[in-house]
């Protein structure tokens, strides 16, 4: 059954429908606010000039082994900066930032502390697009999508640099990560320092992967180190 309204909800409500109308007529009377100005002529080229000038300075225009593009450098207003590893005594990693640092960052973090610790030069990111070999997966490395771990320590090229009880936590790293993540040490050629985003731009797969570590690194006893992730 509806419930009557009384005569002053009418009345409250009929003023207020009249001062809505009334501020309503004043914005469609305004000029200013009918048709807004558009940027000026002389700002907008100085914008798109410094929009190319940033991208031919960035940008390499070719893609790396795994379909991210490859840059030219990094902590210079492009996608590749140093991020730190929350927890770990080394430095900060140049990787692409967003969804790509925070699963990789969790693959160095996991590596530290269930394969072996991490000190002070252990993790490459990010490398000049001309120091990699372009058809193979250290490419990656150009795009801020891959890390090598120990690159010294496990050679491009030679397997069985971890012990056995090692291998067991890399794959459960693989495994947890769904295919997002790939290690050098399956590829034909092999580099066991290696490992890499195996998924292109736009796969859904990755974005949902960094959502799961977000939420594992903000739950007390999941997130790496923890063992129960």
């Amino acid at each position: 059954m509806t419930t009557p309204l009384s005569r002053r909800h009418v009345l409250r409500r009929a003023a207020f429908l009249a001062a809505g109308a009334a501020v309503g007529s004043q914005v469609l009377s305004s000029p200013a606010l009918a048709q807004p100005a558009g940027p000026e002529p002389d700002k907008l080229r100085e914008s798109v000039r410094k929009a190319q000038e940033r991208n031919k300075r960035v940008l390499s225009g070719v893609p790396s082994r795994n379909g991210w593009e490859m840059e030219k450098t990094a902590d210079n207003r492009g996608h590749v900066y140093t991020r730190p590893v929350p927890g770990l005594p080394v430095d900060g990693v140049q990787v692409r930032m967003g969804d790509v640092e925070t699963v990789l960052v969790h693959v160095v973090r996991r590596f530290h502390y269930e394969v072996d610790e991490l000190r002070h030069g252990d993790v490459t990111g990010w490398r000049h697009p001309s120091t990699v070999r372009k058809g193979m997966a250290e490419s990656n490395q150009a795009s801020g999508t891959a890390v090598q771990i120990r690159s010294g320590s496990y050679p491009s090229g030679v397997r069985g640099g971890f012990f056995p009880q090692q291998l067991t936590v890399i794959r459960d790293i693989l495994a947890e990560c769904g295919g997002v993540v790939r290690w050098g040490g399956d590829d034909k050629h092999p580099d066991e320092a290696l490992f890499y985003i195996d998924v292109k731009p736009g796969d859904d797969r990755l974005p949902k992967l960094a959502e799961k570590i977000v939420e594992w690194d903000w739950t007390p006893g999941k997130g790496a180190g923890s063992g129960t992730v």
